[in-house]
């Protein structure tokens, strides 16, 4: 299983482009997660000093990424993602795809589970056991 990242800033949030041009710039230096996780930890705090400060916190070359922050192939990073967001059919957040199939909106872990092992059935390949929880009735 891979999970990859695709940026698509909704336009009804006007602090969004800025949060998803500094999580590429993290990802610059390799540290994607670490500040993607700070963004989710801290959503309504995500004005440009409140970037400033989870790039510190996590440890990122404060001036490289500064420079990435507002470097071309950053906002053409996010452009990309989001041209391709759009020529699938993306309209909002989250959406997930898994082996080409759309999942909008949030959804529960059964519905992944679905998903995947159907997914995984296709290839022969079993599916693994339910988590404890689910197997219990939730």
């Amino acid at each position: 299983m891979r999970i990859v990242w695709k940026h698509f800033p909704l336009e009804m949030h006007k602090d969004a482009p800025l949060a998803h041009f500094a999580s590429v710039a993290a990802q610059q230096q390799g540290k994607f997660w670490e500040f993607h996780d700070k963004l989710f930890a801290n959503q309504s705090k995500i004005k440009s000093d409140d970037l400033m400060k989870y790039a510190r916190d996590i440890g990122l070359d404060m001036n490289r990424f500064q420079a990435d922050l507002v470097a071309p192939k950053t906002k053409a990073v996010v452009d990309a993602d989001i041209a391709e967001a759009k020529s699938l059919g993306v309209t909002g957040t989250p959406g997930f795809f898994v082996n080409g199939r759309y999942l909008s909106g949030a959804k529960p872990f059964a519905d992944f589970a679905q998903v995947i092992n159907a997914e995984l059935a296709k290839k022969n390949i079993p599916a693994p056991a339910a988590p404890a929880a689910e197997k219990k009735g939730g």
